[in-house]
């Protein structure tokens, strides 16, 4: 019989690795993170004595009718009359290679590097390629920014807010962010955030 994968026992799984050698204390509390399908939780634990200290999650009341703030338009959108001309030009430059209303291109010379008759062959011209670049990294914030808009993504990131007011009203601002054997990325990623904008510092 086929093993069939299950991705919650996988995580589990994950989760109790990390939590092998991760433990809140007094000191630095644990900040839990559980993400289902629809919400998203956040609790600060103290392990030494199996406390929750602070807890948030996108069932609170004030969180029910939470919308995201209206995105600006991205600078590639913001076009001029002009253009919108340049990009007709290009369009127009564009033109099919094949078929009906394919432009005739001008034959490119035979190859040079064939002996000539009676002499020396002709001296290869050298590509020289320049190195690649890599693109700048980007910070947490800015690679949020691309789903800031999605309402899950910004209610997690507003439950990261509520949690982390909560754990400073009981005198916490060092906690380990145990992440619950989900990938730091999307609304766990911006619940993180979240909690780091007010100041809680992991």
């Amino acid at each position: 019989m086929i093993k069939q994968f299950n991705a919650n026992r996988a995580r589990l799984k994950r989760h109790l690795r990390m939590r092998s050698h991760m433990e809140g204390s007094q000191e630095r509390p644990r900040l839990s993170v559980f993400r289902s399908g629809h919400h998203i939780y956040a609790q600060i634990i103290d392990d030494t004595t199996g406390q929750t200290l602070a807890a948030a999650s996108s069932l609170e009341e004030t969180l029910r009718s939470f919308k995201p703030g209206v995105k600006a338009a991205p600078r590639g959108e913001q076009r001029t009359a002009a253009g919108d001309e340049a990009v007709v030009e290009t369009a127009a430059e564009a033109a099919p290679t094949k078929g009906k209303g394919a432009k005739q291109a001008p034959k490119a010379p035979a190859k040079a590097a064939q002996p000539q008759k009676g002499g020396k062959p002709a001296a290869q011209v050298k590509t020289v390629l320049t190195p690649a670049q890599k693109g700048s990294t980007k910070t947490p914030v800015e690679a949020l920014a691309a789903i800031a808009d999605n309402r899950k993504v910004a209610v997690a990131r507003e439950v990261g807010k509520l949690v982390a007011q909560r754990a400073k009203e009981k005198g916490v601002s060092r906690v380990v962010f145990d992440r619950g054997g989900y990938a730091y990325h999307g609304r766990v990623a911006a619940l993180a955030e979240g909690a780091r904008e007010v100041g809680l510092n992991f």
